[in-house]
């Protein structure tokens, strides 16, 4: 089993950033790929980012990308989300997520790859 728990959401005006973390136990983190989705009211689940277990590839949605960073301290078992240039759609809550499994790009992104999920943060961004 493994424990996520996210931090730093918040109320944000539009422009503004946001530094997520999320901080795992429980299993060998650097055994772990981890991602990053949100989920807006009445929308469904969608990726925002990912990293694999070294820290060496990142991935991002199109929406995010050049104004999101995810990266990963594995000697601190914590993942980060920096979110910079914020806009009101950005306003979801934030989830992020972990599987041992996931080696293709494809896998990256789809939710259903990951076994291990935080209770997640509130993000807003107002206009």
């Amino acid at each position: 089993q493994v424990q996520l728990v996210e931090s730093g959401g918040g109320l944000v005006q539009a422009g503004g950033s946001l530094r997520l973390s999320c901080a795992a136990s429980g299993r060998t983190f650097s055994n772990y790929a981890m991602g990053w989705f949100r989920q807006a009211p009445g929308k469904e689940r969608e990726f925002v980012a990912a990293i694999n277990r070294s820290g060496g590839s990142t991935y991002y949605a199109d929406s995010v990308k050049g104004r999101f960073t995810i990266s990963r301290d594995n000697a601190k078992n914590t993942v980060y989300l920096q979110m910079n240039s914020l806009k009101p759609e950005d306003t979801a809550v934030y989830y992020c997520a972990a599987d041992s499994r996931v080696h293709r790009y494809s896998d990256y992104l789809n939710p259903i790859q990951y076994d291990y999920w935080g209770q997640g943060t509130q993000v807003t961004v107002s206009s």
